[in-house]
C-alpha cells in the first residue's frame, strides 16, 4: 500500500471514530434520567434540551464530515505541494506557504461556526455576541493560530538542520518549556478576548478571601470575565501556577447564583489549586511533547513521505501537518482516555475540597443551576463519559458528594 493511501485511509479512521461519538451523542438523549437529577428540568426545558442538543450533534456530523472531505481533497490532489510553489524555494518560506494553505482552508468550515453561534446558540437564548465579535475573534484566533504554527515550524526547522538526529531530546525540551510559558502567561493571553476585572469589594469577596486565608493559599487575584459579551452560560475555572495563580468567574456565574453558591464554585477552584492540578497536568503534557517531539523525528527522517503528495523533498510545514492532522490524531484518543481520567479524579478532589469547606448542598444546587441554565446533557452514555469528559457527570458528582457526607 503506498504512503498517500495510508495516510488518506488514517484521515478516515479519525472521522469514523468522530463520527462513532457524535452517534453516542445521539443516542445519549434516550437516556432515562437519573433520579438524583431528576429535578433539574422541567418537562418544557428538557424538551429544549432535547431539540438543542439534537441540533449541536447534527451540527457536529456535518462539520466533521465537510473538515474530511477538505483534507481528504488537499491531500489527494497535492494541493500543498502546488500551493507552496507559488512562495520561495526556501525552507522557512515552503513552510509557511503550507501552514497559511492549512489555516486559509480552516476557513471553509466559518459557516459551520456562525451557524452554530449566530443560529443555535442565539435560538436557545445562549448568544450575546454580535456580527462584529464574531468577526474579530475569528480574525484573532487566525492570527494567532497562524503565528504559533510559525513559531512551532521555525523551531523544528533549526533543530533538524542544526542538531540532526539528536532533535529530539531538544525538540521535546523545548515543548514542554513552551507549554508550562503558556500556562504561566495565560491570564495575559486570555485578555486577547476578554476582559477581566477584580471582584468587587463587598461581603462575596470577603467570605471567599476568608476561604484563601483559612487555608493559607495565596492567588494573584480574583477576577471576574466578561463571558456576557458573547453568552449566557456559566462557568468559573482556575488558571495559572506560581505567583500567577488566578481564580476566573465568569460575570454570569456571579448573576445567576445566590452567595453559598459561588463560594462553593470558589471551594471547588481552590481545590484545584490546593492539590496541584495543574501541575499535575504537566506530566501528562510532558509525555504528550515527547510523543510529538518522536513523531516529528520519524516524519523527518522519512524522506519518502513527501514525493506522494507532490513535493521534491522535506517539507516543515507539511510535515507538521501530517504530525498534528494524521499522526498524532490518531493516537490521541489513547491520550484523552488518560488525561480524561485524570481530570474527572480531579474534579472529584475539588468537589470533595468544597464539601470540607461546608458546602456540599451549596454546590449540589450550584451545579444544578449550571447545568440547567447550560442546557447540560444529564444521561450521556458512560462510554463517552470515558472517551471524552474532563468531568464526571452531574449525578456521579452528586453521588461522590452524598457518599462523603454519609462518611461525615
Amino acid at each position: 500500500m503506498g504512503i498517500k493511501a495510508t495516510v488518506l485511509i488514517i484521515l478516515t479512521i479519525i472521522y469514523l471514530y468522530e463520527l462513532a461519538l457524535h452517534l453516542l451523542r445521539m443516542r445519549s438523549a434516550g437516556n432515562p434520567l437519573p433520579d438524583n437529577v431528576s429535578d433539574v428540568y422541567d418537562p418544557e426545558t428538557y424538551r429544549k434540551w432535547k431539540q438543542y442538543h439534537g441540533g449541536k450533534t447534527r451540527l457536529g456530523v456535518m462539520t466533521s464530515t465537510v473538515s474530511w472531505l477538505i483534507h481528504m481533497a488537499l491531500m489527494a490532489l497535492n494541493a500543498y505541494a502546488a500551493f507552496a510553489g507559488l512562495f520561495p524555494q526556501n525552507p522557512s518560506m515552503q513552510m509557511v506557504a503550507v501552514l497559511l494553505l492549512a489555516s486559509l482552508t480552516d476557513l471553509l468550515l466559518l459557516p459551520f461556526s456562525w451557524y452554530d453561534t449566530m443560529h443555535i446558540e442565539e435560538k436557545y437564548g445562549f448568544n450575546r455576541s454580535t456580527a462584529k465579535t464574531f468577526v474579530l475573534d475569528q480574525v484573532k484566533e487566525f492570527i494567532i493560530s497562524l503565528l504559533l504554527l510559525s513559531a512551532f515550524g521555525g523551531f523544528l526547522i533549526w533543530f533538524h538542520q542544526a542538531l540532526g538526529d539528536w532533535m529530539i531530546v531538544a525538540f521535546a525540551g523545548v515543548l514542554m518549556i513552551f507549554i508550562l510559558l503558556f500556562l504561566f502567561l495565560y491570564p495575559f493571553f486570555s485578555r486577547i478576548f476578554n476582559k477581566f476585572t477584580p471582584l468587587e469589594d463587598g461581603e462575596l469577596k470577603d467570605r471567599l478571601t476568608a476561604l484563601l486565608e483559612k487555608n493559607g493559599y495565596r492567588v494573584r487575584a480574583i477576577q471576574v470575565m466578561d463571558a456576557s459579551r458573547r453568552t449566557t452560560k456559566s462557568n468559573a475555572y482556575f488558571t495559572g501556577f506560581g505567583k500567577m495563580k488566578t481564580i476566573v468567574l465568569y460575570d454570569t456565574l456571579v448573576r445567576q447564583m445566590t452567595p453559598d453558591e459561588i463560594c462553593a464554585v470558589f471551594a471547588h477552584e481552590m481545590g484545584h489549586g490546593l492539590h496541584h492540578d495543574t501541575l499535575r497536568n504537566q506530566a501528562l503534557n510532558c509525555l504528550m511533547m515527547i510523543v510529538l517531539a518522536v513523531l516529528a523525528w520519524l516524519t523527518l527522517r522519512t524522506a519518502g513521505l513527501y514525493p506522494p503528495f507532490g513535493f521534491d523533498g522535506v517539507n516543515y510545514g507539511f510535515a507538521i501537518l501530517l504530525i498534528m492532522t494524521v499522526e498524532f490524531a490518531l493516537v490521541a484518543p489513547l491520550f484523552g482516555l488518560l488525561t480524561g481520567y485524570f481530570s474527572r479524579k480531579a474534579e472529584y478532589r475539588a468537589d470533595e475540597q468544597a464539601a470540607k469547606e461546608g458546602y456540599g448542598d451549596d454546590l449540589v444546587s450550584g451545579l444544578k443551576k449550571l447545568s440547567r441554565e447550560n442546557l447540560s446533557d444529564l444521561s450521556p452514555s458512560p462510554l463517552l463519559v470515558k472517551l471524552e469528559y474532563s468531568h464526571p457527570t452531574l449525578s456521579q458528582r452528586i453521588d461522590a458528594l452524598e457518599k462523603l457526607r454519609e462518611k461525615a
